[in-house]
């Protein structure tokens, strides 16, 4: 049977695991007595009670005091209830401690198993909860393996294997086992083969997590990230602004000679990022957002929540860009429908259509900015609603 031995080793697991062994005592009580019900009969009313501090196990079947007996297993009639202890009465429950003699092998086998499988599951949890704090983070892993395009990162500190999928990869970026990779802890989650950690290093989290690793402005709340729009592996907007009247958000991200802006380029395969200073004004965000192309007016229809961006002709590709992607990303960055049209195309009527509100942007003044950053070939703004990437 269950002896001083086997109260030790959960001494013994509580000091080493940090688990609390009465969580073993109350799983062990439960399932011993669903063993001993199982040997005996499954009619039978019993209970198997665990006493660490005098490292005993004993077993008591129970009756109720009734009139009338129609269930021996489960019954006794009062006048027997009152041969084992005359002050019963109608509705008391009759304990009988059982022998446990012929019990001790199941018993023996039965607490091993338990104690184990609540072992891993108690350890599952652990992990689980250690692991949930990592979720939304970047972490510097270690490449595993590579299987059918998948690869399967070593978290530091940790026995737990993180999967990114093709899909969460940049495109054209090589690993190879052994290769230490950043990565962003997507999701987290549990399941019947263990604990699941998704990685991923083509959403706007990674990048956002990145200007927090490069910059400590954004770190510490100076310098904020209002958007992230991001197309991984060609090209990514961010939106930036701050509350600080004393700092410049664009020269802050990109840092002296443009060290901080390269150092977080490198990070993501050489992807080409668009600073963007984030406005109240969504006539002067629209704008801002089609960098590096000049914009000459914004027209917005508050009712369609659409736009309409004048540029010169010269500069329509540019606006638009490859297969639609600047002016597709400056969309998901704003939240506002684009249309870029040239100059030659739009007449005086058209441009004064009294349902839109109309600016008119001074190349000279509002693009300054812009400008002063041709040769970085990057501004732009991304969202964290971007969840598709």
């Amino acid at each position: 049977m269950i002896n001083k031995d086997f109260f030790q080793a959960l001494e013994d697991l509580e000091a080493e695991k940090k688990i609390d062994k009465n969580t073993f005592i109350t799983t062990l009580e439960t399932a011993l007595t669903s063993a001993y019900k199982k040997m005996y009969g499954e009619a039978k009313s019993a209970m198997v009670k665990l006493n660490p501090e005098k490292a005993t196990i004993k077993i008591y079947s129970y009756k109720t005091v009734v009139n009338e007996v129609e269930d021996p297993d489960k019954e006794i009639s009062l006048s027997e209830a009152r041969l084992i202890k005359k002050s019963h009465k109608l509705g008391d429950e009759v304990m009988t401690e059982e022998s446990t003699k012929d019990f001790g092998r199941i018993a023996a086998q039965t607490a091993k198993q338990v104690v184990m499988q609540k072992l891993k599951e108690l350890e599952r949890q652990m992990a689980l909860s250690e692991l949930s704090e990592k979720e939304d983070e970047l972490l510097t892993t270690i490449v595993k393996r590579i299987d059918n395009g998948t690869i399967y990162v070593q978290l530091s500190n940790t026995h737990t294997e993180g999967v990114m999928l093709p899909s969460d990869q940049i495109p054209n970026e090589k690993f190879n086992v052994g290769d230490r990779v950043k990565v962003y802890v997507k999701k987290i989650k549990d399941s019947f083969k263990g604990t699941q950690i998704q990685v991923t290093r083509s959403n706007v989290g990674f990048v956002r997590k990145l200007f927090e690793l490069e910059i400590p402005e954004v770190a510490n709340g100076d310098v904020k990230i209002k958007n992230i729009a991001r197309d991984a592996g060609n090209r990514t907007k961010v939106a930036v602004y701050t509350e600080k009247a004393n700092i410049d958000p664009i020269g802050t991200c990109v840092g002296f000679h443009g060290q901080r802006i390269d150092t977080i380029t490198a990070e993501i395969n050489g992807e080409k990022i668009d600073l963007i200073e984030y406005s109240e004004d969504p006539l002067e965000f629209i704008a801002k957002s089609l960098s590096p192309a000049q914009v000459i007016s914004v027209e917005t229809n508050e009712s369609l929540h659409s736009s309409r961006v004048i540029v010169p002709d010269d500069k329509l590709s540019l606006a638009i860009g490859k297969n639609g992607q600047n002016v597709r990303l400056a969309a998901r960055l704003t939240g506002w429908k684009i249309e870029v049209k040239p100059q030659s195309s739009v007449t005086t009527s058209e441009v004064k259509e009294p349902e839109y509100e109309l600016t008119e942007l001074n190349d000279d003044d509002a693009f300054q900015a812009l400008d002063d950053f041709d040769t970085l070939e990057e501004i732009a703004p991304l969202d964290d609603i971007d969840e598709e990437n």
